[in-house]
Parts: C-alpha cells; structure tokens; sequence
C-alpha cells in the first residue's frame, strides 16, 4: 500500500511517498481503508522531534482519520466489515497517512453520516481539545461567561460553538480576517486584538480564560485579571505553563489532548443534529503531504486541511 513515512527525525524533505506492507489488525484491532486523515501542527511537531511523543521509526504521520473498516482482529466487539468510522489515534503509533491503517478498536466511533467521510477526519482530536477544554479543565456551566483569546482558529471556533451548547456568554478574539467566522461560530462579543487592549474591552469578569494563541508571557499572565474569583484559566500553549491567581482562587491548566471514546460520540451526533460545524478548508493528496508539511514550516496553516489517499 502507499504511505508518507519518515525514517528519521528532521525537516519536512525527510517525508516519503513509499510502498509499504499493508498492516494486518492484531487482537483488539481493526484495519481501516482510509478516507482521509488530517494535517495538524503535531504532526509536524513529531516529525521535527519537538514533541516528547514516543515513536518508532519509521513512522507514518496523521492522527486524526475517517474511514471504512476493512478487517477486524480477534476479540472485537461492535465494529464489523464495512462500518464508517473516525479516530483520534495513539500518537505514538502509525498513523492514517496510507491507504491503510490498523488502530485499537476502541479509539473509534461511527462517523458522521451528514457531511462527506473524507471531511470527518477534520472533526476528533480539534474538537476533543475544545471539549476538553472548556469541560474537564475549564469546569463551564451554563450562564458563566467564557472568554476565549484567537478564537479565529480551528479549535477556537469549535470551543465558541462548543461553549453556546452548554449555555454560556462567549467573549472572543479575533482578527478582522477571522472576525466574521467568529460571529458565525455563535460569540456573543468579538473583540479585534489587533486594535483593542482586551483590559479595556471586556468589562465584566469571566469564569474561564481559554488561550489558544502564542502570547507572550507576561501578557498571558496580565489577563488573568479578567477571570473573577474561583475562576479558571485554560490553555493550549503547552510551551508554557498558564498563569493563575492562588490569591483569588483562579486555578490554571494545560490542554494535551487525550482520546475519549464517549466525547467523540457526542460530538459526532452534535454534527448529525446541525449544531456543530465541521471546517475543512483544504483537501489534498497524499502525495502532496510533504509540501504541506514545508508550507507548515514557513507559517501557520490556515484552517484545517485533510488528505487523500
């Protein structure tokens, strides 16, 4: 079968399009004849050696996939031949950038039935980490208010959407390239960062802080007079660790995305029910995976962009 594989730690040229064997699912396991997987700045991160993520070598990218199941290993319950389905797989195994891949049944659920397969490999590990997020650290409620700083990013507008089904008044940031897909997303308040001291924009205090954007530091810990007392600060800026205010009783925390089986259920039927919006910017071959990752390199990728086998 065909796959982008790295054998070594280094810049995107060490990405290849090569034949390799077709996996073959071990107990637990199903194999999946792949739809589409998706790009993200991890997998960038492992291919570089910049994540502690560990992989052997060699190592095929794309955590994120959708498909159809095409062999299934011993012990397997509720998945058969010829079901669709979506995974956030274990980043530290191969992954569905290949015709093929095999995965732990339990990493998968039935994928959505309203939007193209392909597209579906956009969905798990962005929107996990905004669940994640705004549920498990940020501890949102209905009625709380919630501020969310570089909401015009993937994750960002899938925690804005997020955030309105549990009931909350989001407050976001946004550049004015990015500010109407905010508005879309369902904010209450869109505030432009690049021409407004948030300090002076948000003038009632919030209950979670949720930063999604590279900050410097001491900005980031500057904000922290925006969450009222007994609120929470969450970030994905794993570089760094997110400021609190013991004083205050403002506890922080640091997103690494984890798999959930039962989340990723829910957030599939919250796509089927229309309240939740799939983004896919951009769709590719797989062939053309390496320049991608060279893109990547020079600058942010723009939305989320899935592959082709």
């Amino acid at each position: 079968m065909k796959a982008v594989q790295f054998q070594e730690i280094g810049g995107p040229e060490v990405l290849r399009y090569v034949d390799v064997a077709q996996p073959v699912p071990a107990e637990g396991e199903v194999r999946v004849r792949v739809a589409a997987s998706a790009f993200s700045a991890a997998d960038a991160g492992m291919r570089a050696g910049a994540l502690p993520i560990p992989i052997v070598l060699p190592h095929v990218p794309g955590y994120d996939v959708s498909g159809t199941v095409d062999a299934v290993g011993a012990g397997v319950e509720g998945l058969t031949v010829g079901d669709t389905v979506i995974g956030f797989l274990p980043m530290e195994r191969d992954g569905g950038a290949a015709e093929y891949v095999v995965a732990p049944a339990d990493v998968l659920v039935p994928a959505p039935t309203s939007i193209p397969l392909a597209d579906a490999a956009a969905l798990p590990s962005v929107a996990l980490t905004a669940w994640q997020a705004l549920v498990d650290d940020g501890r949102l409620q209905a009625g709380q208010r919630l501020l969310v700083v570089g909401a015009g990013g993937v994750v960002g507008k899938y925690a804005v959407q997020l955030a309105k089904q549990l009931g909350a008044h989001v407050v976001a940031t946004a550049s004015p390239r990015s500010a109407d897909a905010v508005w879309a997303a369902g904010a209450d308040e869109v505030v432009d960062h690049t021409t407004t001291d948030l300090l002076d924009a948000v003038t009632e205090p919030v209950d979670v802080l949720l930063n999604l954007a590279p900050l410097d530091p001491a900005e980031f810990t500057r904000l922290v007079a925006l969450v009222g007392d007994g609120g929470a600060v969450v970030s994905t800026t794993a570089w760094m660790p997110a400021p609190d205010d013991a004083s205050r009783g403002v506890r922080s925390a640091v997103v690494f995305v984890l798999p959930n089986r039962d989340r990723l259920t829910r957030l599939v039927s919250l796509v089927d029910e229309g309240s939740l919006h799939v983004e896919v910017t951009r769709r590719i071959p797989l062939t053309a995976l390496p320049a991608l990752h060279a893109e990547a390199a020079d600058g942010a990728i723009a939305g989320k962009v899935v592959v082709l086998p």
